[in-house]
């Protein structure tokens, strides 16, 4: 059965400057993305929950899921699907003790010991990366690369979401590797058309 997790959007409202973010969110939704992760660090706590809320009201009755990043609360309070974790947050297992039943669970991981340690601990799907060379992930060190991805997909039974670098042209060695999905930025919100880019995104699966 193909992972409910194919694509997923990470939002950064900077890059979109001057565009604002929430119609993109829901011009995300219409174009059919899998998963949102609302992904504003530095937003205040009150605009960060009114972002949330609009992303889960224009997700309302779509098969699209929004996450919010590190910020549990928010998560809960705003109605979303659930939360997205990084290496400073709270751990994942700890989470899962708290949260009702179907709550989703992601996990930024940068090797595979990081992805065994957060299926162990209840995520339910993981981003990995950077796969490929990105200015944005340097401080991660040099990409892993394919073969980390493959031998790292085949080591789990979570979804593995490959970031960093990601062009459509690359999607296809992606799944290739095990991949069950894509995530990104710049994939995402470097496109005049957002769907016509998800449309191109879709047919590398099939």
């Amino acid at each position: 059965m193909p992972s409910p997790f194919r694509l997923c959007y990470i939002t950064d409202r900077h890059a979109l400057e001057p565009r604002p973010l929430p119609p993109l969110i829901g011009e995300a939704v219409q174009a059919g993305i899998d998963l949102i992760q609302i992904r504003e660090k530095d937003l205040p706590t009150r605009e960060l929950l009114q972002l949330a809320e609009s992303a889960v009201a224009a997700a309302k009755g779509s098969g699209t899921r929004i996450v919010v990043n590190d910020r549990l609360d928010i998560a809960l309070a705003g109605g979303a699907d659930g939360v997205h974790l990084g290496t400073q947050s709270i751990p994942a297992q700890a989470v899962r003790n708290i949260v009702p039943e179907g709550f989703l669970i992601g996990v930024s991981c940068h090797s595979r010991q990081d992805v065994l340690a957060a299926e162990a601990a209840g995520a339910d799907y993981v981003v990995l990366g950077p796969i490929f060379e990105t200015p944005s992930k340097s401080a991660y060190g040099p990409p892993l690369g394919l073969d980390v991805l493959r031998e790292t997909a085949a080591a789990v039974n979570i979804a593995v979401l490959a970031l960093g670098g990601i062009s459509v042209e690359r999607v296809r060695a992606c799944l290739a590797a095990g991949a069950a999905g894509i995530a990104g930025i710049r994939i995402f919100q470097d496109r005049p058309s957002l769907g016509a880019r998800v449309r191109e995104l879709r047919a590398q699966f099939l």
